[in-house]
C-alpha cells in the first residue's frame, strides 16, 4: 500500500533551492581561492586565477538573486511566532536525548530551521554590500581605501557565518530523514509531516477538504 503523500516544495521552488545550492559553492570555492594564499590552489576547480576572479563576484550577485526568490517564496513560513520561542528554549533537549515529544508543534519550519533563514538573508545582505564596496572592476575605484579595508573585513566575517549556517543546515537536513527527500521529490508522506511539523500537517490536511 502506497504511503500518503503531502507537497512541501513545488518544482519551482525546489529549482530555485538548488540554483542557490550550485552558486554557493561555487562562490565559496573561488572566494576561499581569493582569502589566503594557502588555499590558492582551488583557482583549478573554478577555471584558474583569472577566471576565479571575475566569476567570483558575479557568482556572488546571481545567488543573491536567486536567494531573493526564495526569500519571498518562504518568507510567509518565516515569520518569528510564540511557538518558536518555546520550542528554541526545549531545543538543549532535543539535541542531547532525542526526545521530539515535550518539543512544542511548530509550523512548516521550527525555529531553528527559521533562524537559518534569518542568518542566511543577513548574511547574503552583508556579502553583497561589502562585495561591491571592494568590487575594483566597477565601483572600488570611488571608494576610500579605509571603507573598502572595512568591506574586506565584514565581507569575511559574513562569508564565514555564511558557511557555518550552511554546514549547520546541511547536517539537519541529514539527521531529519526525508528532509533532504523533500527537496528532490518535492513530497513528504503524511506521517513525517504530522511528526515533524504538525501545524503545517494540519494547514495542509485542512486546505485539501476545502
Amino acid at each position: 500500500m502506497k504511503t500518503p503523500q503531502v507537497q512541501r516544495y513545488t518544482a519551482g521552488q525546489r529549482s530555485n533551492h538548488w540554483a542557490v545550492v550550485t552558486c554557493f559553492v561555487l562562490a565559496a570555492v573561488s572566494g576561499l581561492a581569493l582569502f589566503h594564499p594557502a588555499l590558492f590552489w582551488l583557482t583549478a576547480l573554478v577555471g584558474g586565477p583569472q577566471w576565479t576572479r571575475i566569476l567570483h563576484p558575479y557568482l556572488g550577485i546571481a545567488m543573491f538573486l536567486l536567494f531573493l526568490g526564495m526569500f519571498f517564496m518562504f518568507v510567509g513560513a518565516n515569520i518569528w511566532r510564540k511557538e518558536d520561542s518555546e520550542w528554541l528554549g526545549k531545543a538543549g533537549t532535543l539535541i542531547s536525548q532525542g526526545n521530539r515529544a515535550k518539543m512544542p508543534a511548530v509550523g512548516k519550519y521550527n525555529a531553528g530551521q527559521k533562524l537559518v533563514f534569518w542568518v542566511f538573508t543577513l548574511c547574503l545582505i552583508v556579502l553583497l554590500v561589502t562585495g561591491v564596496l571592494f568590487w575594483q572592476a566597477w565601483f572600488a575605484g570611488s571608494v576610500p581605501i579605509g571603507v573598502q579595508r572595512a568591506a574586506v573585513l565584514l565581507h569575511a566575517v559574513a562569508a564565514f557565518v555564511l558557511v557555518l549556517a550552511v554546514i549547520v543546515h546541511a547536517y539537519a537536513a541529514i539527521w531529519v530523514k526525508g528532509t533532504i527527500g523533500a527537496m528532490v521529490r518535492g513530497t513528504v508522506s503524511s506521517a513525517w509531516a504530522r511528526h515533524h511539523h504538525p501545524l503545517w500537517y494540519r494547514d495542509q490536511a485542512q486546505a485539501s477538504k476545502k
